[in-house]
């Protein structure tokens, strides 16, 4: 095709002779809608896949964007038909990223409130904080513990093997449970939304052949009950103080730091859950 050729689909496309000034004057509206329309959504799709470092998808998703860009410019194709191939994109990048999506969103909102309300941190981040300060304590003294991140459902009998503490998550009473001396030491804790629910509960444990035989109880208790529920394990071992994060029945990270341990319990509190306390 021409230059001439494509600067008459433009003039085309912009010059409505023939036509009355009411429809000249919706079609304008029309042709600005969709172009702040596709401006938008090429923004918000390319921040999203930005902010979740996932350079493969930026490349093909604006590889897909020039290619029907050009097939606009060259051809007579339908500016409607660009906008719906973006809109299509952007529900594919939003269902894949939901979860990244809303934490980003929450995310914006407490720091909102912390600019309204001179808020020093949220709820979540001191339960975070306090969790991940416990573990990190257990680690360096190679106290052994297991704490398991549920959303209510776990099977009752797990709960009922414990005792139900029902209290305020802080560090001083996460490192109390799994002190060696204490009753409670030996189960797992079981954490509920912004409450410690259970300890010293007994979970199934994992029977694989395949695991390695150094494995100690907490890690396949840790492997048995992710298997059976949907459910995030936190596990230090009392033989090494490594942590561990299990997942899906497999251990997701070994050698777990601050950073990771953020990471599991940002995953279970923004996304998990819909509230920052279910109980």
């Amino acid at each position: 095709m021409s230059f001439k050729e494509i600067a008459d689909n433009f003039i085309d496309m912009w010059v409505l002779e023939g036509k009355g000034a009411d429809a000249v004057a919706l079609a304008y509206v029309s042709y600005v809608l969709q172009f702040l329309m596709l401006a938008v959504l090429f923004y918000l799709v390319f921040k999203v896949l930005k902010t979740n470092k996932a350079p493969t998808f930026i490349a093909v998703f604006v590889f897909f964007v020039i290619l029907f860009g050009l097939a606009f410019v060259f051809s007579d194709m339908d500016s409607q038909i660009l906008l719906i191939v973006i809109i299509l994109m952007a529900i594919l990048v939003f269902t894949m990223f939901h979860t990244e999506i809303k934490r980003s969103l929450l995310d914006s909102n407490v720091k909102k409130s912390k600019q309204q309300q001179s808020a020093t941190v949220t709820g979540v981040e001191l339960i975070i904080d306090e969790t991940v300060r416990a573990v990190q304590n257990m680690s360096k003294k190679d106290v052994g513990a297991l704490i398991v991140l549920s959303n209510e459902n776990l099977p009752e009998g797990i709960i009922e093997s414990g005792t139900v503490v029902d209290a305020k998550i802080t560090s001083q009473l996460i490192e109390s449970i799994f002190y060696p001396k204490s009753t409670l030491h030996d189960g797992a804790m079981i954490i509920e939304g912004s409450k410690i629910y259970a300890a010293g509960c007994f979970l199934p444990l994992a029977q694989s052949e395949k695991l390695p035989k150094d494995m100690g109880s907490r890690h396949r208790a840790a492997l048995g009950v992710t298997t059976v529920a949907s459910v995030t394990a936190i596990v230090v071992s009392e033989e090494t103080g490594i942590i561990s994060i299990v997942k899906n029945g497999a251990v997701k990270k070994k050698y777990a730091d601050a950073s990771d341990l953020k990471n599991a319990l940002s995953d279970y509190y923004w996304s998990d859950l819909t509230a920052e306390g279910k109980r």
